[in-house]
């Protein structure tokens, strides 16, 4: 049975913690609605009791950013795949904080010890007005393996001014046309 809390309980918030993938769902009008998995544990912090963080690396779609400028909509949710059953969602509001700004750095230096993975775009910012915790029975087991290098390895390689070019090229509007705002990466990419 589905339970709701005004802000994250700390058995939800070990749980949380514990898992190596999440998933962000948001949406515009006249937009699709987009879900994205996101690794855990390097990028995901819960920094009070109704706010999470996620450092949010370059990649093919910019969905999220163009989501959160529209409109402003977000849930986050998280499966337990390798123990009890559970789900919980994050229901709330989204901002993006784009590398270059101060409040970017302040995020990074204050929550990642200062070290910021290759490629990496946007601090993701989730005010969280509800927490939900379901039985989760229908997932299934999974093991965990490791995590892929691919885009990290990907980022190294492009270093700054590729990413700045790939961001122009890809990453400045959303699938269904939305701007993102990453152009301002882009910028300080290029110095």
């Amino acid at each position: 049975m589905a339970k709701f809390f005004d802000s994250i309980p700390n058995p939800l918030r070990r749980m949380v913690e514990r898992q190596r993938i999440f998933f962000v769902a948001t949406a515009a009008a006249g937009a699709r609605v987009n879900v994205s998995p996101r690794p855990t544990a390097e990028t995901l912090r819960i920094t009070g009791p109704n706010e999470l963080i996620y450092l949010d690396m370059t990649g093919s779609g910019a969905e999220t950013a163009a989501h959160l400028k529209a409109d402003g909509r977000m849930t986050v949710m998280f499966c337990s795949f390798e123990e009890q059953p559970m789900i919980v969602r994050f229901f709330g509001t989204g901002r993006s904080v784009f590398k270059g700004t101060e409040e970017y750095q302040t995020l990074l230096d204050t929550h990642f010890d200062g070290q910021e993975l290759p490629g990496a775009r946007q601090i993701v910012v989730q005010t969280i007005e509800q927490a939900q915790s379901s039985c989760g029975y229908g997932v299934p087991f999974f093991e965990y393996e490791g995590e892929r290098s691919t885009l990290k390895d990907w980022s190294t390689r492009k270093g700054d001014a590729g990413i700045a070019d790939y961001l122009e090229e890809k990453n400045l509007v959303s699938q269904d046309g939305l701007p993102t705002g990453l152009e301002e990466v882009a910028e300080a990419l290029k110095g």
